[in-house]
């Protein structure tokens, strides 16, 4: 059974044109499903406004979808009532993209950090204490630090302190939305590398949120691609990678930078009539589906 099963997930947003216009529903996912096994790191791609971070926060009900299924080892997440989606909300956290302003600027590190520990009831204060302080080991930052408030401190240790926050609970899954995109580009690898560390240290299940193509292919085992709030292809990422097989994919493949300046490019052009609108995604290879 996959850690994660997400089935025909669709969120539709009610917009209204001008004061007294007409009403239109607008999707923002529609009828996105994919599962994510135990210890596997599952990447959600597509460029800005394709749906990506919205199927994050429909997961956990940050967002509450307008219909499909979410099921979290066994029990479906979208049928829990208040106290079960607490206790479920243990064993799956976020890290949200930019370390500025998810972090409360009016309190100290340590609190932070302690917060959810807070919440739940667990632990005296001078255990809550000693585990601030085994959190932030954890992460690579000096205990010290959690005297200190988030403005004093540099993007890649805000972020790092986001990552503690989110282990404070021992979860099995960590949804990380563009984790390093708000950062120079000097600390990203580092901070990757923490994320990678972390997964093999507590055996974490990732589902990594991001538009970096290069990214995606150096940590996750598997990958979808969101366009317009569907998956167009999903798959093994070397088949995706290798074996493109929906022509939105081979479009933002031709946009990653290359590592030589001079190397020839040939940068894609998407071919609106080359996608089929609301075509569903059938089996191209071994595990690797196309919305062809």
């Amino acid at each position: 059974m996959a850690l994660l099963d997400v089935r025909d997930l669709t969120k539709i947003y009610r917009q209204r044109h001008g004061l007294f216009g007409r009403v239109s529903d607008v999707r923002a996912i529609d009828r996105v499903s994919f599962a994510v096994e135990q210890g596997e790191t599952f990447g959600l791609v597509g460029e800005s406004g394709s749906g990506k971070t919205t199927i994050g926060r429909c997961i956990l009900r940050l967002i509450e979808p307008t219909s499909g299924q979410v099921a979290f080892k066994g029990r479906d997440v979208l049928a829990l009532d208040r106290g079960a989606l607490r206790e479920a909300r243990r064993h799956m956290q976020m890290v949200f993209q930019d370390p500025y302003s998810s972090l409360n600027p009016r309190m100290r590190v340590e609190t932070i950090v302690a917060e959810p520990l807070v919440i739940h009831g667990i632990g005296t204060k001078a255990e809550r204490v000693a585990r601030v302080a085994e959190l932030l080991t954890h992460v690579g930052l000096d205990p010290e630090l959690g005297r200190r408030y988030p403005h004093e401190l540099s993007g890649g240790q805000r972020q790092r302190i986001g990552l503690a926050r989110a282990l404070a609970l021992n979860p099995s899954l960590i949804i990380a939305d563009e984790p390093v995109s708000a950062l120079d580009v000097s600390i990203q690898a580092q901070v990757i590398n923490l994320l990678v560390d972390l997964q093999a240290r507590f055996a974490l299940t990732y589902v990594l949120i991001a538009h970096d193509l290069r990214l995606v292919q150096h940590v996750c085992t598997r990958v979808a691609v969101v366009y317009r709030g569907r998956i167009v292809e999903m798959g093994p990422t070397e088949a995706v990678y290798g074996r493109t097989g929906h022509a939105y994919t081979r479009a933002l493949l031709s946009a990653v930078p290359r590592p030589d300046p001079d190397a020839a490019t040939t940068r894609l052009e998407l071919d609106g009539d080359a996608i089929e609108p609301g075509a569903d995604l059938r089996e191209i290879g071994p595990g690797h589906w196309a919305a062809i």
